[in-house]
């Protein structure tokens, strides 16, 4: 809250949105936080988060208390809205504050990307030509990574032009989310 980037979310009270417990496995790197999730002060407080949930086969508790689950955006603070969906996560945040966040927890075995800003962050050049690409091919990420579609609303669309996605990425994500949760 004290870096001179965030005056302007400081001056208007506003908290930076992430969750980090030191023993997590696994890792959610997502874009920003969602009005909602601003206002709750807690990240995928939202529609968004319901499915992500779901994807990943786990409880709100799970996903909230457990200590396992970590969440890391690119962004801290809703960026806005834009004239579709929410203004993008600012680029100078993610690369300043998310490795000296990521160096403590030791423990994390797999980073869900959510959408395309994580995968560029996280995957660079590795990545497919675009997210549709990436997300189908997400097997050859494995085991560090696993990138996904974000799960607001405005990808609907998205979701029915690719049922691939969820007959065959998301059981085998849940599949990954069980193993390590049980470990």
């Amino acid at each position: 809250m004290a870096d001179p980037m965030n005056a302007e979310f400081t001056q208007m009270g506003w908290e930076p949105i992430f969750q980090i417990p030191p023993e997590a496995r696994i890792l959610v790197a997502s874009q920003a936080p969602g009005i909602r999730a601003q206002e709750a002060n807690q990240s995928f407080k939202d529609s968004s988060g319901d499915l992500l949930r779901i994807w990943m086969g786990v409880d709100e508790e799970t996903f909230y208390e457990s200590g396992l689950i970590a969440i890391l955006p690119m962004d801290y603070y809703f960026p806005g809205k834009a004239k579709s969906g929410d203004k993008p996560p600012r680029k100078e945040v993610a690369p300043k504050w998310n490795q000296r966040i990521l160096d403590t927890m030791p423990n994390l075995e797999l980073t869900l990307l959510i959408g395309a800003y994580a995968q560029q962050f996280y995957l660079g050049k590795q990545r497919e030509r675009n997210l549709t690409e990436t997300v189908r091919n997400y097997s050859a990420y494995l085991p560090n990574y696993f990138p996904l579609v974000h799960p607001s609303p405005l990808n609907i669309g998205w979701r029915k032009k690719n049922p691939w996605f969820e007959q065959e990425v998301v059981p085998h994500l849940q599949n990954l989310v069980e193993n390590i949760l049980v470990e």
